[in-house]
């Protein structure tokens, strides 16, 4: 036989050592993190509507802005970098493996986005010319950065399909931003139409406001639900290929 532990109480119990060790470990506790904690899935949308609506109005020129987004920097950092993987990390905790991956994913590219814009870090120091103009290298290797982001948006997108509307319509309108700011990118390198640069600077800010303007609303829909004043629709689709089967994440269903 193995070994075994004695309790002694009026009444006495033999058990084996690892089943009281099982028994221990296995102790009642709360499973359901948003019941307990609440869900981060507001701090993620709020710090990326404060980043990313600021920046679109400025790809988009509004009031004669700097289209480079370098005077959101701050906000970059702060907002959409801190925030978005803030509200990644708690996610990845409750389990939720598509949202947790879209925030931090999206949270790294805003700190990354940030770095490359803050002259302390000095990244694109090794393509300034004498005269402080950033080279053509620069560009067309960053434009290869928001290229491949717009193809994890596009996957993004194919697994949000059962979600709902907002949502579809946030990864759809990344994944068209992100090639826009790309070319973008390749034609600064070429240094030869401003003007085309332009017009594809204001194409992919417009595709970034059209996220903003989904991602408000769903945060709208969460706060308002939690104050107990109303519910805003997002439109479900967790029944368009099929049964509804629970297999999107917390964030999908609060929202």
């Amino acid at each position: 036989m193995g070994s075994q532990i004695t309790l002694s109480d009026p009444t006495t119990v033999t058990i084996p050592i690892a089943l009281f060790e099982k028994l221990s470990l296995n102790c009642d506790r709360p499973r359901d993190w948003n019941k307990r904690y609440g869900s981060p899935t507001a701090i993620a949308l709020a710090g990326l509507v404060m980043c990313l609506t600021p920046l679109s109005c400025q790809l988009m020129g509004w009031r004669d802005s700097d289209m480079s987004g370098a005077s959101n920097n701050g906000a970059h950092f702060y907002c959409g970098g801190l925030l978005l993987f803030l509200g990644g990390l708690l996610d990845f905790f409750c389990g939720n493996v598509f949202s947790s991956t879209v925030y931090l994913s999206y949270g790294g590219f805003f700190f990354a986005l940030g770095a490359t814009l803050a002259p302390n870090y000095g990244i694109d120091a090794h393509s300034v010319s004498s005269s402080g103009v950033v080279g053509g290298q620069f560009y067309a290797s960053y434009g290869f950065f928001y290229l491949f982001m717009g193809i994890l948006s596009f996957i993004f997108l194919l697994a949000s399909l059962k979600t709902n509307i907002c949502f579809v319509i946030v990864f759809l309108a990344y994944s068209l931003a992100f090639p826009l700011l790309a070319a973008a990118d390749w034609e600064k390198a070429l240094g030869q139409d401003k003007e085309t640069v332009d017009q594809l600077l204001i194409g992919g800010g417009a595709c970034c406001f059209v996220v903003s303007l989904a991602c408000w609303w769903v945060l709208a829909s969460i706060l308002l639900e939690a104050g107990k004043i109303c519910k805003l629709p997002v439109g479900d689709l967790s029944g368009l290929f099929g049964s509804k089967e629970a297999t999107t994440s917390d964030v999908e269903k609060q929202a």
